[in-house]
């Protein structure tokens, strides 16, 4: 759409015009729907949020003046609503709690101060994505501002830097644009982001930026069948020999993260894999990561239960870091069943 044309739809949409505002507004609604789940780590809040902004964006037709963008614009909105949103969850912490755990858990090697709220995204709907280049400020590519390393990095900032880091460092807009958007100044901007780097300069080693095999290449592909044959089959060393030395094993919400071969294996044999529990691994994409939806074996029955997702960082040819989402709830976001028989599925051999 051309500057005229834009003009016209504007024009069009202020008059009440339903599908002059969608013709406006749907460029735009993928793209900040995953800008919406960066800052709030929650599916479901994202496409709330994505809805509130919509609603704002029609309502607020009037006041839009056309000196910055109508993507500018949006993004203005859609951020303040988000920073509306953790204020307003900041103030209600009851309404989320980390689900109960079915066994007392081994002493992790890390316990952080709060639960990582935070969900997988599937990548089925990174795939409607517009191929928009960010902005020339921006230092994070696509596929590495979505990966579960930089999101719960992200979580760990306070909900300003969380957002000016987004805007300024993904999405790559100027000082001066992100200042307008928060209605603050280019100093207080200067001043957030650089506290938020210094964060996430801690969280995210930049020796682990861009080691992943690249997305669906044989690499990828052979590790993450090695992986899932050793997992099904309940083989603790086989699965150890997969991983880095320094594996990182997490379970958002719960605080709880485990490093290293002594610690992950511990965990696997006494809690995951104990008791000769056996799984089947359902292969989906989380995060541009490799995925799999977890389902438990019924020895009783030809039911296999939901177990949650299970997301894999790789670096290199080795698995650096286990996600396991404990939430089943985010199954049906990947189509994927609550339940499923023994024969619906092939086991990795």
């Amino acid at each position: 759409m051309d500057a005229t044309e834009d003009q016209e739809t504007l024009a069009l949409a202020r008059s009440g015009d339903g599908e002059a505002f969608r013709r406006l507004t749907d460029p735009y609604r993928h793209e900040l729907q995953v800008h919406c789940y960066r800052i709030l780590g929650s599916v479901q809040d994202a496409e709330d949020l994505l809805q509130e902004t919509l609603l704002a964006a029609w309502r607020g037709l009037a006041g839009f003046e056309g000196r910055a963008s109508v993507r500018s614009w949006l993004y203005r909105i859609a951020t303040n609503r988000c920073l509306n949103a953790l204020r307003d969850s900041a103030r209600r912490p009851q309404d989320r709690v980390a689900p109960p755990v079915e066994v007392p858990l081994p002493e992790p090697t890390r316990r952080r101060g709060e639960p990582t709220w935070l969900e997988p995204y599937p990548d089925v709907l990174l795939e409607e994505l517009p191929d928009r280049t960010p902005g020339p400020e921006a230092r994070y590519e696509m596929r590495e501002s979505v990966s579960l390393a930089f999101l719960v990095a992200l979580q760990q900032l306070p909900p300003r830097q969380r957002a000016v880091l987004v805007l300024r460092d993904v999405l790559g807009f100027r000082a001066a644009e992100v200042a307008d958007m928060l209605d603050s100044t280019e100093t207080a901007v200067a001043s957030a982001l650089r506290r938020a780097r210094v964060t996430l300069a801690a969280e995210m080693p930049e020796a682990d930026r861009d080691r992943a095999p690249l997305p669906d290449s044989p690499v990828e592909r052979r590790i993450v069948e090695e992986f899932a044959r050793a997992f099904e089959r309940g083989d603790v060393d086989a699965v150890l020999d997969l991983l880095t030395d320094d594996v990182w094993l997490t379970m958002p919400p719960l605080p709880l993260e485990y490093q290293g071969h002594a610690a992950v294996g511990h965990f696997l044999s006494t809690i995951a894999l104990r008791d000769r529990r056996r799984y089947v691994l359902v292969p989906t994409r989380a995060n541009g990561q490799p995925a799999f939806g977890a389902y438990l074996r019924d020895p009783r029955t030809p039911i296999l239960h939901a177990h949650g997702v299970l997301v894999l960082t790789l670096r290199g040819e080795r698995v650096a870091a286990m996600t396991r989402f404990v939430d089943t709830g985010v199954l049906s976001r990947f189509g994927l069943p609550r339940s499923l028989r023994r024969g619906d599925v092939r086991p990795w051999g």
